[in-house]
């Protein structure tokens, strides 16, 4: 049995505290499992640069198990289309997002650990599925870009 708890949610939480993107995925699946499970940490001040799973195309899931965060939905201009805040106290908690939809999380509170399911295996994402609208992490301009999606949060 692979258990979920709470103090392996923290564990996460703790390591990605401690990492320099302020994130960490871990695994519940085997890379070549037709179905990803993954726990995502994210903690405020990490930057997932807008992306979309178009090529190949995937559904993804995403709920909320612990924290407070946002998701962000964008249209091809980089213009936000829709915005959910999740909690697992609602009202929101779990979401999905049709393949091709531009989107990215911010955490709102330390802590903050995501559940997320899509179709495997992994593949990379090709250059069309990273936003060009939106500056690239590790660059100047992505704390910038992160106080934006911040403020639209807000």
């Amino acid at each position: 049995m692979n258990r979920v708890d709470l103090a392996r949610l923290a564990r996460l939480s703790e390591a990605a505290r401690q990492h320099a993107r302020l994130r960490l995925n871990e695994n519940l699946h085997a890379m070549e499992d037709p179905i990803h499970r993954l726990l995502n940490a994210t903690e405020p001040g990490t930057y997932i640069q807008p992306h979309r799973h178009l090529d190949p195309p995937k559904l993804e899931t995403l709920g909320i198990l612990r924290g407070r965060g946002a998701l962000l939905v964008f249209d091809d201009r980089g213009g936000l289309v829709e915005l959910a805040r999740l909690s697992p106290e609602g009202p929101d908690f779990m979401l999905e997002l049709p393949p091709g939809t531009w989107h990215s999380l911010v955490a709102l509170e330390p802590g903050t650990v995501w559940f997320e399911v899509k179709a495997g295996p992994y593949s990379a994402p090709v250059p069309a599925d990273i936003a060009p609208w939106a500056p690239a992490p590790g660059t100047a301009e992505a704390p910038r870009y992160l106080e934006h999606m911040l403020a639209l949060v807000r």
